[in-house]
């Protein structure tokens, strides 16, 4: 039986209060520097450093990540397993973000549950005059290593990059290389865990290693 009592109430809208930036205009700038950072060298694992503290069972870097890109113009689309708990009402108080319920309508995308994460192509991939239009994924994960080894090649890589995240689902691969073909459209992710954040570019080529 779910708990309707007055504490129950009291709990979710601590939720939705607490958890936000220390020092909003510092660690926002610190969260963009170090993401923009994984954007340039795909592949590359950001620390930053818990700096928010979304309700569970979200990662701080997923809270650090929309605490900083999402505002009043950016719709958040939440997946079943992010909606069901107070992440929207913490969305709204500390971004002041909408929730929308149709993944193309999305400006970031927070999947809480890879394995029953949409396909990429339901998610808006911008045009091709305006391909920055398209949705950002922030896909979370249980670990960025332990996984099976990926090899990424593309812009931003000398040569190659190597990474092993845990949790990613099945299908990621095949979608990803759908997703690559309709350059200059299509998403770009961000696989959050724990502190953490690696950046996928959608021009980034990915492979087993």
């Amino acid at each position: 039986m779910s708990d309707l009592s007055p504490a129950a109430d009291h709990r979710a809208d601590t939720a939705a209060l607490e958890g936000g930036f220390a020092d909003p205009v510092f660690d926002a700038q610190a969260v963009f520097a170090a993401l923009m950072n994984a954007f340039a060298r795909p592949g590359t694992i950001a620390e930053l450093d818990e700096r928010a503290q979304p309700p569970l069972p979200l990662p701080p870097a997923a809270g650090a990540v929309l605490a900083t890109l999402a505002d009043a113009d950016t719709p958040v689309f939440l997946d079943g397993a992010a909606a069901a708990g107070p992440m929207g009402a913490w969305l709204g108080f500390h971004t002041g973000a909408p929730i929308v319920a149709e993944p193309e309508k999305a400006r970031y995308a927070l999947i809480a549950e890879p394995a029953a994460m949409p396909d990429l192509a339901a998610f808006s991939l911008g045009t091709d005059a305006y391909p920055d239009r398209s949705t950002t994924l922030i896909l979370c994960l249980p670990d960025l290593a332990g996984g099976p080894v990926l090899r990424l090649t593309g812009p931003g890589l000398e040569t190659e990059a190597k990474i092993a995240p845990s949790g990613l689902p099945n299908r990621f691969l095949a979608d990803w290389h759908a997703n690559r073909k309709k350059f200059p459209r299509g998403v770009d992710v961000i696989l959050a865990a724990g502190g953490t954040v690696l950046a996928l570019p959608r021009t980034t080529r990915i492979e087993e290693a």
